[in-house]
């Protein structure tokens, strides 16, 4: 009999989901269309110790509104990672600002704050930096280097939600983050994000932008001072999510005993780089992922092409943002430009089992001897 499906990805949904996405359905109409809305964002701004949390229609509309907020612009440029999804780098287009893609580390697959600095100018507005898979990255370095030139630093901790840096999670660190509840995400309301923001000076300019240019403190209804945006996220939407951030703790632990038997097998051997988790910090593993060492002969369509025929779903590692056709290419970012073609993202959903965990490992192990047996 052919082994089931392994998905790389699935949210965790229980009865308390349907609950409260019923309970929106039904009443969440009126005078209540916010009533989850509020709920999530307090939950949300809790969890994280920030003081100000705008929930949003997906993390791509956060970081817009961050950097309209910022009032960034054409002839500004924003240093970013390399290594990243599109939606990192595609609002720094929206406004007409120029991205600058820079290296990442070969060891956290996060920017490189060496690489940061160097291509700081006077042109320079923002750093957005990206918790790669759950990875965390240098933030000391990253915020001791932007206040020496004055740049604001924006989080986008899409995938790092319950990472912990220090003390301090991902997304409470820098001058606004943005966070992604897609519904591959360790928390999700199906589509959706947040915005965090630590200023309140920034924190009541975003509340008009974010309504269509129209100021709260201005009871004229349907007045706009401004033109603005429209990122709202649903009750429906927040209704799930705050049924997720109840559970918050439960989906990370889990997310972390996931890779605890993924390392338990994949780290004997010395060739497979699993996520890190340096000192002081902890990783909330959101992608479970292995890297291939250089020395070996890695072919990652030869491996993905195995996976499918055990019948398991894999993610490729992002691919550099420079290698895209909208953008100029820059293979002296020669990390990135090594790093994507030897990762790979395992299966790492909350209710995956062990058997299946070691049906994944048994894909990965056999083609790492044949690799190496090729070579």
């Amino acid at each position: 009999m052919p082994h089931s499906r392994i998905l790389y990805a699935k949210p965790s949904i229980t009865n308390l989901e349907v609950q409260y996405a019923t309970d929106a359905a039904a009443s969440g109409w009126g005078s209540h269309c916010y009533d989850y809305i509020i709920r999530f964002r307090d939950l949300l701004k809790s969890y994280l110790e920030v003081p100000y949390v705008i929930p949003t229609s997906s993390c791509t509309g956060a970081l817009h509104l961050a950097l309209a907020a910022l009032d960034i612009k054409a002839g500004d440029e924003v240093i970013l990672p390399d290594i990243t999804w599109i939606a990192s780098v595609a609002p720094v287009t929206y406004v007409g600002a120029t991205p600058v893609l820079v290296d990442v580390l070969e060891d956290s697959w996060c920017i490189d704050p060496t690489a940061i600095r160097r291509a700081i100018t006077e042109k320079t507005k923002a750093i957005i930096v990206v918790h790669l898979y759950g990875n965390l990255c240098d933030m000391d370095e990253i915020m001791s280097l932007a206040k020496e030139h004055g740049i604001a630093v924006i989080e986008d901790a899409a995938e790092g939600l319950g990472s912990v840096y220090k003390g301090r999670k991902a997304g409470a660190i820098g001058d606004m983050a943005t966070f992604s509840f897609h519904g591959t995400k360790t928390v999700t309301t199906g589509e959706g994000g947040a915005l965090i923001v630590q200023s309140p000076e920034l924190y009541e300019k975003l509340l008009v932008l974010e309504s269509h240019g129209r100021d709260p403190k201005i009871s004229k209804q349907f007045w706009c001072e401004k033109v603005g945006y429209k990122y709202k996220m649903s009750n429906l939407d927040a209704a799930i999510g705050t049924a997720q951030m109840e559970r918050i703790e439960e989906l990370i632990a889990r997310k972390r005993e996931i890779f605890s038997e993924y390392q338990e097998v994949l780290s004997r051997r010395p060739e497979l780089h699993l996520n890190p988790e340096p000192e002081n910090t902890l990783n909330s593993y959101w992608m479970t992922t292995v890297v291939y060492d250089k020395s070996v002969n890695f072919d990652r369509d030869n491996l993905l092409s195995e996976m499918e025929a055990a019948n398991i779903d894999a993610r490729v590692f992002f691919y550099p943002v420079s290698m895209m056709p909208p953008f100029p290419s820059k293979p002296e970012n020669a990390v990135s430009y090594s790093l994507f073609e030897r990762g790979i993202n395992l299966p790492c959903y909350h209710d995956i089992s062990t058997d299946q965990i070691n049906r994944v490992c048994d894909v990965v192990l056999r083609h790492l001897d044949r690799e190496k047996a090729r070579k």
